[in-house]
């Protein structure tokens, strides 16, 4: 599904088999089904269906389902799932029960005007809400809030992460962080009292090559030819997390994190984005040229890592897809294409 490798799915499967099983018969209800991280589940879900025979239901939220549905059948012709129109910010009172819910619906941060930033913020926290609502009907075993690493805002800045404990004290730096921090506190105050994924940085298949991901643009520059450019110095520090180790943790936060607790998501593998840049350029296997467009001082505006202790401690997770093996699994991706 979604051209997503079978070695992939098969390793989504065999990870997170105990998480699946615990969602045997379930009718799951999904925002964000159509975006990056939403392929990916529906990828993930799909593939442990067919394999442990879960008989599983979904209503997956699009904005444009029409659209959806031609780019990818697919999604249209599985038994079973159901693509709902609308917008999360006026999601309306659905008859149906769901046993999960799974909120991942939010446009990701970029550069764009005030009004943008406001309606940007507007779906986050008021589609939060009607989720919630969703949610606290009566049948409802388990939510997933997918939030951000925005909502800790300097306190990204330092070479061991954020912890999730810093979350009380931090202040977000962008409109973004702040929107996902109001949408985190209301999941405080709502009797469905998710489990909370703070999102980092990913690189995989899907992620977008045109937007504000230095990682994504990085391998669209290298499979147009070069040069790759680091829109700064170099120096800002970053960790990627492969989306089938993304689809696992989010299972497991779904079906094993502690109601109202927030998990970090994200690689412990921190490199610099000339590194990284230089790594897309050697896997990229042509003569591809590496350009820094600007020198800047270094400091801790430019680091953004996680602390992913609570994740491997508490629900055993791990990061099983090295840096370099994702940059070369997604120019293969993207080759085939």
């Amino acid at each position: 599904m979604f051209r997503i490798a079978s070695t992939d799915l098969d390793a989504i499967v065999q990870l997170g088999a105990r998480d699946f099983e615990a969602l045997r018969g379930a009718r799951i209800f999904l925002t964000g089904g159509t975006g990056f991280f939403g392929k990916w589940l529906l990828a993930g879900l799909d593939r442990a269906d067919r394999e442990l025979g879960l008989d599983l239901s979904l209503t997956i939220l699009s904005r444009d389902p029409r659209r959806f549905a031609a780019a990818w059948p697919d999604v249209m012709a599985r038994r079973g799932w159901n693509l709902f129109e609308g917008h999360v910010a006026e999601l309306p009172a659905l008859l149906e029960r769901f046993d999960f819910v799974i909120h991942a619906a939010a446009d990701a941060p970029a550069q764009s005007g005030a009004a943008a930033e406001a309606e940007r913020s507007r779906a986050i926290v008021a589609g939060t809400e009607r989720v919630l609502a969703l949610a606290e009907r009566r049948g409802t075993k388990r939510m997933l809030f997918v939030s951000s690493g925005a909502v800790y805002g300097a306190a990204t800045g330092k070479r061991a992460g954020a912890r999730e404990d810093e979350f009380a004290r931090a202040q977000a730096v962008m409109p973004y962080g702040e929107a996902k921090r109001a949408a985190e506190l209301a999941c405080a105050r709502s009797k469905a009292l998710p489990a909370v994924a703070r999102a980092f940085a990913f690189l995989g298949p899907h992620l977008p090559l045109d937007q504000n991901f230095a990682a994504g643009n990085f391998i669209g520059d290298a499979l147009r030819g070069g040069p790759i450019v680091v829109r700064g110095d170099g120096t800002a520090q970053r960790s990627y997390l492969y989306p089938s180790d993304l689809v696992v943790w989010l299972a497991a936060i779904l079906v094993r994190g502690q109601p109202g607790a927030a998990y970090n998501v994200g690689s412990d593998e921190v490199v610099s984005t000339h590194d990284l840049a230089r790594t897309v350029a050697a896997q990229a296997g042509e003569d591809v040229r590496v350009e820094i467009q600007s020198t800047q001082a270094p400091g801790p505006q430019h680091i953004y890592l996680p602390d992913i202790a609570r994740a491997k401690n508490e629900l055993g997770l791990q990061v099983t897809v090295p840096l370099r093996e994702a940059i070369r699994r997604t120019l293969a991706f993207h080759r085939e294409r």
